[in-house]
């Protein structure tokens, strides 16, 4: 999406604040506990979501398709959420359905395997579409044309979790009562919208009246001082909305999330855990969050050299570092490799942070030949530059390790009567840096210029560690099954 809205010319504060459409990311756990409490028929409880949520995207992103972003940016911005938010339903079927199947002896491999999938479905939608839109080197399609495509493959989808995805047995159920779930969610729903509601016409208004002429007053240039204080108030609507909805949640006795919530918190170390979780990945999000419009734009690469790139070679280099980190991770147990990939994936964004600063053709680099695969073709051959080599090699491996032994964490906090509810809340903190961090980074990058944000992106991973490093006692008594008592595996 970011590469749709930079060939359309917006600009780059503004493709910094619609990494906001990945909100639901950040809030599925509201709609998880009827994930966890409801099973549609014919298919089982995580299979008929499965199915489901993906018939639903594949319709949604036809309907993205047929709306240009220059012309229509809000109506594409609300399809672009929608598409967000059923990727997001999705992913807490997959994430319940892996955290009920594997045991804590799988889970560092099995994790592995889980960003070898994701990954491969990345080279499929950013590196060979990439090509795909290359006017010289590739088909020359339209960004509409590659999103259609993308449809059909998640009918695709959906015919191979209906046909071939076992289904689970054994896995228990909340016993809740129905009704209250369903009116939970409702007051949790009605919640946020209030929150929403007085971000958007009271805390927006005041900081543009207060905070914006501030910062203009310093010499900030425009629109630099509306995109801050836009941040503020948004930041102040999530420290109004977050309290809103547990009220509400109270209130109403939506006890699927209210039960998962309590599990969660009855374990030792649980609010130490959540501030890990959001911390683990941030600096990895800060540098990621804006890459590809600083490849494009600022580094004036073309669409094919970073879909070759960045999106091919990068995320085969990714899918080999999580294979690495799983391998690792059986000698290494879980503190031990979440230290040592958390301190080698905050260096990796070294590369981007040199590659800013010394620019293209810094280094010596390599000709890919031309190739026609018939779906994916390269019409002639293209130079690849040794510094963004460098830099996206270094990152990918490093971010594909690291995220082999969080995902690993994670499932080894959730017990299997609230697997879906809970690995979204806790996945749902994890994304908070990789969807928050976005409008953040926009204004930022414009403001201090990409070198000085790159090792920005290298401060923000070191409070991770620091934390990681009181946490090991807690962390090493995960590795063990609890008792089959607890509801877990």
């Amino acid at each position: 999406m970011q590469a749709w809205l930079t060939a359309d010319g917006v600009d780059i504060a503004t493709i910094g604040f619609l990494s906001l459409v990945g909100l639901p990311y950040t809030f599925k756990f509201l709609w998880a506990p009827l994930m966890d409490r409801f099973e549609p028929p014919w298919l089982g409880r995580r299979r008929s979501w499965l199915v489901l949520t993906q018939l639903a995207l594949a319709g949604a992103l036809f309907w993205m398709a047929a709306t240009p972003p220059a012309s229509a940016l809000g109506a594409f911005a609300l399809i672009a959420g929608l598409v967000a938010w059923l990727s997001a339903s999705q992913d807490v079927v997959v994430d319940a359905y892996r955290t009920d199947l594997l045991p804590a002896a799988e889970r560092g491999f099995g994790s592995s395997l889980t960003v070898l999938g994701y990954r491969l479905a990345m080279i499929l939608s950013g590196g060979i579409a990439f090509i795909w839109v290359d006017p010289r080197q590739g088909g020359g399609w339209s960004w509409p044309e590659v999103y259609r495509a993308m449809a059909l493959f998640m009918v695709g989808a959906a015919v191979f979790s209906a046909l071939l995805v076992p289904r689970l047995v054994g896995a228990p159920k909340p016993s809740s009562v129905a009704r209250n779930d369903v009116l939970g969610f409702l007051a949790v729903a009605a919640a946020v919208g209030a929150g929403f509601v007085v971000t958007r016409y009271a805390f927006a208004p005041w900081a543009r009246a207060g905070v914006a002429p501030l910062l203009a007053a310093q010499g900030i240039a425009a629109p630099l001082p509306e995109r801050w204080a836009d941040l503020v108030a948004l930041f102040a609507g999530i420290a109004v909305t977050l309290p809103l909805v547990a009220w509400a949640a109270r209130r109403a006795r939506f006890e699927t999330f209210l039960g998962s919530l309590a599990s969660y918190f009855a374990q030792a170390g649980a609010l130490p855990f959540l501030a890990f979780i959001v911390l683990y990945k941030l600096g990895d999000a800060f540098a990621g969050s804006l890459l590809t419009p600083f490849l494009l734009q600022a580094m004036h690469y073309s669409t094919a050299e970073v879909g070759v790139v960045n999106k091919v070679i990068g995320l085969w280099l990714t899918i080999a570092g999580a294979l690495v980190g799983g391998a690792l991770m059986i000698r290494l147990g879980l503190w031990r490799s979440l230290m040592l990939f958390g301190i080698l994936q905050m260096l990796g964004n070294l590369g981007f942070w040199w590659l800013a600063l010394h620019g293209r053709d810094a280094l010596p680099g390599l000709v890919v030949p031309a190739f026609d695969w018939g779906f994916v073709k390269l019409a002639e051959p293209t130079p690849v530059d040794g510094g963004l080599l460098m830099a996206i090699a270094s990152e990918n491996i490093t971010s594909g390790m690291g995220t082999a032994a969080f995902v690993a964490f994670l499932m080894s906090l959730c017990n299997r009567r609230f697997s879906a509810t809970q690995f979204a809340l806790l996945s749902a903190f994890a994304s908070i840096g990789r969807v928050w961090v976005g409008p953040l980074a926009g204004v930022l990058a414009q403001s201090i210029g990409w070198p000085a944000f790159f090792l920005a992106s290298i401060v923000a991973a070191v409070p991770a560690l620091v934390l990681l490093a009181l946490l090991r006692r807690p962390i090493d008594l995960l590795e063990h099954d609890p008792d089959d008592a607890d509801g877990r595996d």
